[in-house]
């Protein structure tokens, strides 16, 4: 009887221990999910960058980017400040596939133009410190004979990280946009550009470190050392008076019990 109720206290100071164990270790959150190879490597690696110990997992319908629960605020806040995930744009083989339908002609005027935009702005997004980039298209109206219309006109807007200067290179990126639209001059072109803001952090911010599977400030190690250094002691007191207690008593009997039967010999 002893000794199952012996049993049954150890598992209980066992699960309690795990418990503690477990609760001690930091949970991780799905950032982003079902992300394609390229962006999640491109959103872990600026993570890492900024000293966020960020993981990624493989699964069926993509690859998942993960970080402790007590810094997704930060995390979000540093992938916002450099435009990632990015934008995926659709290609003309995209918006044009077959579906086995006719379209009419306004739709496949609003399709064009459309198709139009999202090239030129994947393409303008590639330039190294775009944070975003979108480029808005008018066409001019098919109008009557002898009427010319509106002429085409195009607006780029361009979203850039702080520090980095663009100027330099409107006047290649309207180049650009003029040879891609039909009946478009330069002059007819407007580009804006405009500067991110960086994310405000705190300058006495602690760099992080890893302890126990969990994400912590290197000021709060040596807190986290004596809680779990605490938990030890107390699971070896536990166990040594659950000993002393529970084991002690039937130690002593066997141990008279052989002393008597030597006796009787």
């Amino acid at each position: 009887m002893k000794g199952s109720r012996l049993c049954a206290v150890r598992s209980w100071w066992l699960v309690a221990v795990l418990s503690l164990l477990l609760a001690a270790c930091g949970s991780r959150v799905d950032l982003f999910g079902s992300m394609a190879a390229d962006d999640a490597n491109e959103v872990l690696a600026a993570l890492l960058k900024a000293g966020i110990p960020a993981d990624k997992q493989m699964g069926k319908e993509g690859v998942s980017v993960r970080v402790p629960d007590d810094q997704v605020g930060q995390a979000l806040q540093i992938l916002r400040e450099n435009g990632l995930p990015r934008e995926r744009f659709d290609g003309m083989g995209q918006i044009f596939k077959k579906e086995g339908l006719i379209s009419s002609p306004l739709e496949e005027r609003a399709r064009y133009i459309y198709a139009l935009s999202q090239e030129l702005s994947d393409t303008l997004s590639k330039i190294d410190g775009v944070l975003y980039a979108k480029v808005h298209v008018v066409l001019p109206e098919r109008g009557t004979a002898g009427d010319s219309g509106t002429p085409a006109t195009a607006a780029v807007f361009i979203k850039h990280q702080d520090g980095v200067s663009l100027e330099l290179l409107q006047p290649q990126i309207r180049r650009l946009v003029t040879n891609s639209i039909p009946g478009l001059t330069g002059e007819r072109v407007s580009i804006v550009l405009v500067s991110g803001q960086p994310v405000e952090v705190s300058a006495q911010q602690e760099p992080t470190v890893s302890f126990l599977g969990s994400s912590m400030r290197a000021g709060s190690l040596a807190v986290g050392m004596w809680i779990v250094c605490t938990l030890l002691v107390l699971c070896v007191l536990a166990l040594s008076w659950l000993a002393w207690r529970y084991a002690w008593p039937d130690w002593k009997a066997r141990a008279q019990r052989q002393t008597q039967g030597d006796a009787k010999a």
